[in-house]
């Protein structure tokens, strides 16, 4: 599976964003995507996650009622919605692909196979 996480850039806090993950390969092999952040200086942490057949999302608290995540079945896509973004949400988003259930929770990054490059969101005040 490889990933290409794109729609990064530079915003205003209250402003609206959306971040692009294609995937393509063997998507099929993929249980679902996760979205993961790192901002300056801290380690990377868990955002949001979509099942591949769109039917669980799960969010952090940090983003919930702010962040939407969706996918997009026919172009093997999935979506970050960012609503209201602060300050605090400036950071390299990376989206990921999930194991399955079996490898542990979606909340954790070991459990992830494939990533995409990053890419860099942020808000200013």
């Amino acid at each position: 599976v490889q990933l290409q996480a794109s729609g990064g850039g530079s915003v205003q806090a209250g402003d609206s964003l959306r971040l692009s993950c294609a995937a393509s390969g063997r998507t099929f092999s993929s249980y679902g995507i996760g979205w993961f952040r790192q901002a300056p200086g801290k380690g990377r942490e868990f955002v949001a996650y979509i099942r591949w057949t769109g039917d669980r999302t799960v969010y952090a608290d940090s983003v919930k009622g702010r962040f939407t995540i969706s996918r997009d079945g026919a172009k093997n896509t999935v979506y970050l919605h960012m609503t209201s973004p602060n300050t605090e949400d400036t950071a390299v988003y990376y989206c990921a692909s999930y194991r399955g259930p079996r490898s542990g929770s979606y909340i954790y990054e070991r459990n992830y196979a494939y990533w995409g490059q990053g890419t860099l969101v942020t808000v200013s005040s």
